[in-house]
């Protein structure tokens, strides 16, 4: 089992928070997700499951990691996460 931080980027709110913990705990292989809103932080446990395919879904969501390109469609991905999350903490 592994685990890691992974910075990205626009990470704005719990409800991005909550958008991130629900989709990477549905990936087979991940063990547990907390989200450091504060630190722009993802920290994953995770088995059987390659680390691309966590920042691929990560990159599906809005979220790149730091070191990606953040370009507008993927800020635009984020707002529609963070609604999603916000919703569903309602």
């Amino acid at each position: 089992m592994k685990t890691e931080e992974i910075i990205i980027a626009n990470l704005k709110c719990n409800g991005c928070a909550s958008t991130i913990k629900k989709e990477l705990s549905s990936l087979t292989g991940v063990k547990e997700v907390a989200v450091d809103v504060e630190k722009d932080a993802v920290n994953v446990t995770y088995d059987n499951i390659s680390r691309e395919s966590i920042i691929n879904k990560l990159h599906s969501l809005g979220y790149p990691e730091a070191t990606e390109k953040n370009g507008l469609l993927l800020q635009i991905k984020s707002y529609g996460s963070c609604m999603v999350g916000r919703i569903n903490n309602l």
